[in-house]
């Protein structure tokens, strides 16, 4: 018996972590209950349509520089996570790229307002996209 509760414990351990894919509303709650005022609510969801599709577990392809985009916010790994690789990383927000593809956003909404502080909403090349007139967030609450 006690080896059956370790081998389920370790098993735990090394279990994937199922990403989760959000829609506009879902997001704009788990967001807003992170903290996110509702007033960038629009511009948040619309970046995360059209950076990852809502996916919490997107990895873009490898960038001009050999860095990539990590989660639902597509939060490059040169200047903002340290990715698994080891590969030099300014890693400014101070966690590893892997905590960006969980389905727990905690890590990637911190990351990415820390990212929107520094450099703003146009630190997205899909910014274009949602800047400008976007529809209203109420319908979600």
């Amino acid at each position: 018996m006690k080896f059956a509760v370790v081998l389920i414990a370790a098993l735990a351990l090394v279990a994937p972590t199922f990403a989760t894919t959000y829609n506009r509303c879902s997001l704009a709650k788990a967001m807003y209950v992170l903290g996110v005022p509702k007033s960038d609510l629009p511009q948040w969801t619309c970046i995360a349509q059209h950076e990852s599709s809502f996916r919490t577990d997107a990895v873009g392809p490898t960038n001009y520089n050999g860095s990539n985009d990590y989660g639902i916010f597509q939060i490059n790994d040169y200047y903002w996570c340290q990715p698994a690789s080891g590969k030099f990383s300014y890693n400014e927000c101070g966690l590893s790229c892997n905590a960006l593809l969980t389905n727990d956003i905690s890590n990637s909404v911190r990351c990415a307002l820390k990212v929107k502080s520094q450099q703003g909403f146009s630190a997205w090349s899909t910014w274009k996209y949602c800047d400008g007139a976007l529809p209203s967030i109420n319908d979600c609450f």
